[in-house]
């Protein structure tokens, strides 16, 4: 792909690296040829993909807490990458109203962390900042969300994210202490989905945990829509955000959402629908909510669309199709995981055509 040539022997530094999304675009950059690093917490699920695929022997890690400063700052000044992909956060919604603090400390103090030590360390060109779509003031209206739509959150997961924006707004307006240009971007993306993931209260993994356990799947809100997409259209934008900043490309605006294009909206239950179709279906459980949740919001990916030449390469179906494979091939065998997966990213990319 042209929009990763710029990358190639370029070293990027990825916080929450062992993470989930971490994983997978620490696989993606390796196939590059990128020199990576990470900065992360351990692992916090069991399995999880940075060891089933074998990434602690591809990649070195720092093990840290980006709240802390003196330790992402040693990292960073001690590697010098020239990019850095800012992943690490707190994700969940729902673990952010029973650990508030560490949520904000997490997603606030944290990415406030990234930007200053990365300011002070010379050879970093720029930073991509990974948020969310709830950062946006949710009417719960039923059209798209454009970058230029109020910012708001009415969570503690929500708020922190839409705070760390403002921080990262301020800070995209500085230079470094060097003079140099300091280019930062800012990723909004909806839920991501893909092999390999066991966070907890996620729909994809507690559908995976169900079927292992041969326990009910627990649903609170069968009909509420998501922008849903492969974390593989997620990471595709990141490195077309990165690739931009070494291009010095000033054609964008800070933020740009990346959402999936697809006309037809898909509820959690055609979600649930479709993974059973293509792997076993469990059994379902209705439960009352205890916790609010939004019931729509979807993204106005223009801007990515027209100025970047993103969009996704799978439908929202082959997404799930291929999340229930890639499940049922590890499930069949565990040691398979780092194939199942460069198998995956290679299959997007022959299914990308470049604009």
């Amino acid at each position: 792909m042209k929009f990763e040539n710029n990358l190639k022997n370029k070293k990027i530094l990825i916080t929450g690296n062992t993470g989930f999304t971490g994983s997978w675009a620490s696989l993606w950059f390796n196939l590059i040829g990128v020199e990576i690093a990470g900065f992360s917490l351990l692992p916090n699920t069991s399995p999880s993909l940075y060891f089933e695929s074998g990434l602690n022997k591809i990649i070195t890690t720092t093990f840290g807490d980006i709240s802390n400063f003196v330790e992402i700052f040693n990292c960073i000044n001690t590697y010098e990458p020239d990019l850095i992909l800012h992943l690490a956060a707190q994700p969940l919604v729902r673990y952010s109203y029973l650990n508030p603090f560490q949520t904000y400390k997490s997603n606030t103090l944290g990415t406030l962390n990234v930007l200053e030590a990365s300011r002070l360390v010379k050879s970093v060109k720029g930073i991509v900042c990974i948020t969310t779509d709830k950062v946006y003031d949710n009417k719960e209206w039923s059209w798209p969300y454009r970058e230029n739509d109020k910012l708001g959150g009415s969570d503690p997961y929500s708020s922190s994210k839409s705070a760390a924006e403002m921080i990262i707004k301020g800070y995209s307006k500085l230079n470094k202490n060097s003079s140099e240009e300091f280019k930062i971007f800012i990723a909004r993306g909806g839920n991501i989905i893909g092999g390999g993931d066991w966070s907890e209260d996620r729909l994809v993994p507690d559908f995976v945990r169900s079927l292992v356990n041969k326990s009910p799947l627990l649903i609170r809100y069968p009909n509420s829509i998501r922008p849903w997409q492969h974390v593989l259209a997620l990471i595709q934008a990141y490195v077309m955000l990165l690739s931009k900043i070494i291009d010095k490309d000033d054609d964008l605006p800070l933020a740009v959402n990346f959402g999936p294009h697809d006309i037809v909206q898909f509820s959690v239950q055609d979600v649930i629908s479709i993974l059973s179709s293509n792997w076993l279906e469990p059994e379902i459980k209705y439960i009352n909510p205890n916790l609010p949740e939004a019931n729509s919001l979807l993204l106005d990916s223009t801007i990515a669309r027209n100025k970047l030449g993103w969009y996704s390469a799978w439908n929202i179906e082959k997404t799930i199709c291929n999340t229930a494979t890639w499940y049922k091939q590890y499930y069949e065998n565990p040691k398979n995981a780092f194939k199942i997966t460069l198998d995956q990213i290679e299959n997007w990319k022959s299914s990308y055509i470049e604009p």
